[in-house]
């Protein structure tokens, strides 16, 4: 029976967006370019509301059959999101302008864009997933491509929608292959499972598909080139809210759709042991080709490419963490069913608390690397030169000395994203750490602690460079709004660091409540 209000408490945000971006493209047909310059403060605006919307609608619900299904994590994730991608929005307005591409369609792009994580988000079938994704890919496609004239926009994008295609192709596949084996779509049905060998490959597929959209290794290929060739407010888009969503449904997914059982005799049965291995391997090999990788660029946003590989494997280690692994519990050790049955339900209780503190770490960390590089490819955006944008790290040289509140800023912001404790950044890897350590992955502990100190370098340099080498010519003018942003992440960066103890306890119950 369709049931309206349950519709509204799950999808009031997605409704929102998906009337405004129909509304949009109506009035873009009828007023035409009149519509250009207000488009995007009018798509800031929807996009905040969303975000409102889904903080009033915290619990979250279920509708169509079980199609959608939101929980407070869920919610928490969006929140973050729809508001990233309203600022990334703003900036994108003086940028476009100047190089004579303000189109409305681009703000339009931006919701449909955004419509999609919030599907993806919402999503408890298969096929919903599969609906936002595509939703979410095809509006990344022509983003990365709006500069038309610019020869390195269409390579990104047609790089992007190749390898995009591919990803996707292998993401399809895989859900054919869990459906197959499963009989079933929903997270629920795949839950309940036997783990055959071809639901296994199935599994390996999907997890292959998504890797490819958080960029984590081996399927981070596009990402350097893609933030290096698309326009940067397309990148400061990219590199936070859809990273935000997807690395949310990553752990969606694997925690719910792939989660464990006990079977009803004795020993548990732990689905978790199946992907916690493969995830370690990407978690490990993310950071070290990130950390690496972005240590021989001298192009800023191909280094924060790099960057945003290596923070992708950070969050892996915690879905890693957060396999859902109950220690065996023998029968036969207790003298009457009554005593097995709670040493079982204490075992199964103590890896909830795990997965708990890995999915919660997840959502500390990834908020503080959204925060971090809105501000960061806010300050690339500041590096205007001759009519023309730079991108060359040693551009930054002696900042301080023309724009010091902005140098200021990006300190701030470099020191959050590499993990050095004087911001939130340090929090989120922390608290990384920790659900690491709970789990005793202490090999990819050591991976983290390796790939931090060696992108503390290169953040760090950077740092260097605009405090103490000599000045170069001083950046034109940017939008207020761009500015703006890079102060306004900066403060949230340190006020979070101070103020962690509310955020903490509120991504903490938010992930709980994902497991209920």
């Amino acid at each position: 029976m369709f049931d309206m209000e349950s519709v509204i408490t799950t999808l009031a945000p997605e409704l929102l967006l998906a009337a405004a971006g129909l509304i949009g493209v109506l009035a873009g047909a009828i007023i035409g370019d009149r519509f250009n310059a207000i488009s995007f403060k009018l798509g800031a605006v929807v996009l905040f509301a969303a975000a409102i919307l889904s903080g009033f609608y915290w619990e979250g619900g279920r509708a169509f059959d079980g199609l959608v299904e939101t929980s407070a994590f869920v919610n928490l994730a969006k929140i973050v999101s729809f508001v990233a991608a309203g600022l990334a929005l703003l900036m994108a307005e003086s940028f476009l302008e100047r190089h004579q591409t303000q189109r409305y369609e681009y703000s339009l792009l931006v919701i449909f864009a955004a419509l999609g994580m919030g599907t993806i988000l919402s999503s408890a079938d298969l096929m919903t997933l599969y609906l936002g994704i595509e939703m979410l890919s095809l509006s990344s496609y022509v983003l990365a491509s709006f500069h038309r004239d610019s020869p390195r926009s269409a390579e990104a994008g047609l790089k992007y929608f190749v390898l995009g295609a591919l990803a996707s192709g292998m993401l399809l596949y895989g859900i054919s292959l869990v459906y197959g084996f499963s009989g079933g779509t929903s997270y629920e049905a795949l839950a309940s499972a036997d783990p055959t060998i071809g639901f296994m490959f199935g599994m390996v597929l999907m997890i292959v598909g998504l890797a490819f959209k958080v960029s984590a290794a081996p399927m981070h290929v596009w990402t350097p080139d893609v933030y290096e060739g698309s326009p940067s407010p397309v990148v400061a888009f990219f590199a936070t809210a859809p990273k935000m969503a997807s690395m949310v449904v990553f752990v969606v997914i694997m925690l719910k759709a792939f989660s464990s059982g006990l079977d009803t005799i004795n020993l548990p049965l732990v689905v978790g042991l199946n992907w916690q291995l493969i995830i370690a391997i990407v978690a490990a090999a993310s950071m070290l080709v990130g950390a690496f990788g972005a240590l021989i660029q001298d192009n800023i946003k191909r280094l924060l490419g790099y960057s945003s590989v290596a923070n992708m494997g950070y969050a892996l280690v915690a879905l890693s963490a957060a396999a859902y692994l109950p220690e065996a519990v023998d029968p036969s050790l207790f003298a009457d069913t009554g005593s097995f049955e709670a040493a079982k339900a204490a075992s199964v209780a103590a890896a909830q608390a795990v997965t708990t503190t890995g999915a919660s770490a997840i959502m500390i960390f990834m908020t503080a690397y959204v925060i971090a590089s809105l501000g960061l490819f806010g300050g690339v955006l500041s590096m205007r030169r001759d009519g023309g944008m730079v991108e060359n790290k040693h551009e930054l040289a002696g900042l301080v000395r023309h724009k010091p509140a902005l140098a200021i800023a990006l300190t701030v912001l470099l020191v959050s994203v590499s993990g050095f404790p004087l911001a939130f950044g340090f929090i989120g890897k922390l608290s990384v750490i920790e659900a690491a350590a709970m789990s005793g992955l202490l090999p990819l502990i050591i991976i983290l602690i390796i790939s931090s100190v060696i992108a503390m370098y290169y953040y760090l340099y950077i740092v260097k460079i605009m405090w103490f080498d000599e000045p170069a010519e001083v950046f034109e003018p940017v939008g207020g709004m761009v500015t703006f942003v890079v102060y306004l992440t900066a403060i949230a960066s340190i006020a979070l660091f101070i103020f962690v103890a509310p955020f903490s306890e509120l991504a903490a119950d938010a992930a709980a409540s994902l497991l209920s």
